[in-house]
């Protein structure tokens, strides 16, 4: 059976270009054109029937881009929670969507991922806990080959808009909260931050160091790699030189509370993002309350948005601050 490829080999052209022929994209020269069809002609050429029936009862394909870190639970609820609310809202939006992970592509160039998403009849593509380092995605965003949307990653042109909490403003509140609240001691903070490739770790950190100059305590800062080993670690390390923790995500405020109930020692900790474990943790913590689902709901609506010729922009959403309870979840 003949495939795109095939079609694009013929042509001496590329896959995307194919593609944009045969959905008359602007811009493509008629002699260009002329090799494309006359290679379909050739071959006998014709494009997936399911595509084309797809295009015909919905206003565009999109691809739900997962950068997903097996082995950390708190991290796999978040992405469920992003996937579970992408599907919902496509299904309102009349966006067909696929999902992939980054451990999918990874071997691939720019060119060849451009490619790929073509062949997938892909037009807009959201992605999710992109990585400072990873420099194809950036350049896919640079190339405005797709209509996009980054979740956490503030990245914006034409093409492409940004969602994501502000997360300097959120960092700040809950940790000025827990600090402020404290009875005891609050001369010595410890800030375990995430990764340092992480877009949101800057950001986050630019919270703590303004507040550090507001209350004017000691601040020692440490990188837990979003890891809840990592900030056990940590935490057993300073459990008795300081007097407040405060955590970059949920995962690894879990770590640092369990090292001190093992350590027996308290202090105050409080995390971010509200994932559900942190009900289970022991001792009850201020939380940043994100509402991932939500923001992926917004992230399908955006790239519907762009998806009508409309151009990029930065969304900031909502977050609140809370402490979840056991009792709470299992009702």
């Amino acid at each position: 059976m003949t495939s795109i490829k095939d079609v694009a080999k013929e042509a001496g052209v590329s896959i995307s270009t194919v593609s944009k022929v045969l959905k008359n994209y602007p811009r493509i020269s008629e002699d260009t054109k002329k090799k494309v069809h006359k290679a379909i002609k050739k071959l006998h050429y014709v494009p997936n029937a399911a595509a084309a029936t797809l295009s015909s009862k919905r206003s565009g394909r999109v691809a739900l881009l997962l950068n997903l870190r097996t082995g950390r639970q708190a991290i796999d609820e978040i992405d469920m929670q992003y996937i579970a609310g992408a599907i919902e809202e496509a299904s309102k939006e009349k966006l067909d969507v696929i999902t992939l992970f980054f451990s999918m592509i990874e071997d691939m160039s720019t060119r060849e991922l451009i490619d790929y998403f073509y062949s997938q009849s892909i037009e807009g593509i959201i992605v999710y806990g992109l990585e400072k380092e990873n420099e194809v995605i950036s350049a896919l965003v640079e190339s405005r080959e797709f209509k996009m949307v980054m979740v956490d990653a503030p990245m914006v042109n034409e093409c492409t808009s940004c969602i994501w909490v502000d997360q300097a403003k959120a960092q700040y509140e809950v940790a000025k909260k827990t600090i402020t609240e404290n009875l005891g001691p609050k001369e010595q903070v410890l800030y375990i931050t995430g990764d340092e490739d992480a877009f949101v770790t800057k950001e986050r950190l630019a919270g703590m160091m303004k507040l550090q100059k507001e209350l004017g305590f000691v601040l020692t800062v440490e990188c837990g790699g979003f890891s809840e080993l990592k900030a056990r670690e940590i935490a057993i390390k300073h459990a008795r030189d300081v007097d407040i923790i405060v955590c970059a995500t949920d995962c690894m405020a879990i770590g640092a509370m369990k090292a001190l109930i093992d350590e027996d020692v308290f202090h105050p900790v409080c995390g971010f993002g509200g994932v559900a474990l942190m009900a289970y943790a022991g001792k009850q913590m201020n939380t940043v309350s994100i509402h991932f689902k939500d923001n992926s709901a917004e992230a399908v609506r955006e790239i519907g948005r762009l998806l009508q010729g409309e151009e990029g922009r930065k969304i900031i959403t909502s977050h609140n601050l809370t402490k979840l309870q056991y009792l709470d979840l299992i009702k």
